[in-house]
């Protein structure tokens, strides 16, 4: 069975309440069960901070045992060179994942400094993008 990390950075414990229009009227724990029930064959964990340092000690901490992470940095992912060291330090592939197209978004939110240490990049199908970074940690060959 392999082991999931889903990792969420700041602001993303408000889902359902924050932005509907943007992040949907779904909290992540009422998604979570759902992700989980869609893959039996993974043991699918949940993890959310609003801080760097946190979201990087649980990065350090899963990233030698664990088969993957999928990653939704927030804000974090257009200005944090302390994630990306950490990623491209880990053992397991991490997927960056949005929910909304930052692309068509604000400019800032074009450019990530994340993806370059990830195995790939998901946004813009809500909460779906998560089941759809899952799907592709389930079939990576190890």
């Amino acid at each position: 069975m392999k082991k999931i990390l889903i990792m969420n950075g700041p602001n993303l414990n408000l889902l359902g309440v924050r932005e509907p229009g943007i992040y949907g009227n779904n909290s992540f724990d009422s998604y979570l069960p759902s992700l989980q029930n869609r893959f039996p064959e993974a043991e699918i964990s949940y993890y959310q901070s609003n801080i760097e340092g946190e979201l990087i000690n649980k990065m350090q901490e899963v990233g030698f045992s664990y088969d993957g992470i999928v990653l939704n940095a927030g804000a974090y992912t257009h200005t944090s060179v302390a994630l990306l060291d950490c990623i491209r330090s880990l053992k397991c592939p991490v997927i960056e994942v949005h929910i909304s197209n930052v692309h068509s978004r604000e400019e800032f939110r074009h450019h990530s400094m994340i993806s370059s240490g990830c195995l790939g990049v998901i946004a813009g199908f809500g909460l779906r993008s998560y089941e759809f970074a899952v799907m592709a940690l389930v079939e990576e060959k190890k």
